[in-house]
């Protein structure tokens, strides 16, 4: 994929707003929270001027049968009808943001980044960057004019499940929940509770600061790095559903590694009685 520098991925207030001033720019609106998952309302009460909405949980993934997973990734054709409808266009950079320190919005960069989009941006500090650097906000909709991109899904690094069930046994798995759900000791929406066999926990989290910001890339990579993540072997990751797994693939790929995504993730996994888990602190 063309993002291979921290620079290149993400993008300060003060530079999108340049972007904006010179018309160089789609914006995206991200909103998504497990409690919350339609962050429509919130949007509407104040965004970034220009932003259009995205919905994760219509947009974003394809609903089916409970053993494909909460978030199962859409068809490619149904990716490029949303985004040309956010006016997603060839050769113009995209920015995405949400008020989660970017753990939903990733969900965007992923996606768009690896089907066809040459230039996807995560606002660095999300939301709450751009007004703390005294950037005004927008109340109701965006209609934007309708985008041209093409999309398709040949370079979309996504593991199945028999590839994840596989996958510590030739490289890095890594469980990016809460510590609490990777040890099976609180599973709120899925059926079983645990983790997969063999699975390392890496909690997406550790990897913004309070203000939401993206760790500096050598701090993301010592980190990873202690973790087990080698250079020399793969590396995937999963969640719940895989939406904040998308934000570890960008943590890993900001730090200079190449991950993939087990997009079903635990949802698909614990839905699926015949695949082992695990619970407790160790992998296995």
């Amino acid at each position: 994929m063309p993002n291979t520098t921290t620079q290149s991925l993400l993008i300060t207030p003060i530079e999108l707003a340049e972007l904006q001033q010179n018309d160089a720019v789609t914006v995206l609106d991200v909103r998504w929270r497990l409690d919350r998952p339609d962050g429509r309302p919130e949007y509407l009460a104040g965004h970034i001027p220009g932003a259009v909405y995205v919905d994760v949980d219509t947009q974003l993934a394809h609903h089916g049968a409970l053993t494909d997973g909460r978030h199962p990734i859409p068809p490619a054709e149904q990716l490029q009808e949303a985004a040309r409808s956010w006016g997603v266009r060839k050769g113009r950079t995209v920015v995405v943001y949400d008020d989660l320190k970017n753990l939903s919005s990733a969900r965007a960069w992923w996606l768009l980044s690896h089907s066809g989009v040459e230039d996807v941006r995560v606002l660095d500090g999300s939301l709450r960057g751009w007004t703390a650097a005294g950037y005004p906000l927008d109340e109701g909709s965006v209609e934007a004019e309708p985008g041209d991109i093409e999309l398709s899904y040949d370079a979309l690094p996504v593991l199945t499940i028999d590839e994840a069930a596989e996958f510590p046994m030739r490289g890095v798995l890594l469980d990016v929940r809460a510590g609490e759900r990777y040890r099976g000791e609180v599973e709120p929406i899925d059926p079983r509770a645990g983790h997969i066999p063999g699975a390392i926990s890496a909690p997406t989290t550790d990897s913004v600061d309070e203000a939401g910001r993206l760790r500096p890339r050598a701090e993301l990579r010592q980190s990873f790095l202690e973790l087990g993540v080698d250079p020399d072997r793969p590396v995937a990751t999963y969640c719940g559903s895989g939406i904040t797994a998308a934000h570890a693939a960008f943590a890993l790929t900001a730090a200079g590694f190449d991950p993939v995504v087990y997009a079903g993730s635990w949802s698909q996994w614990s839905n699926h009685l015949d695949r082992p888990i695990a619970v407790g602190a160790d992998p296995r």
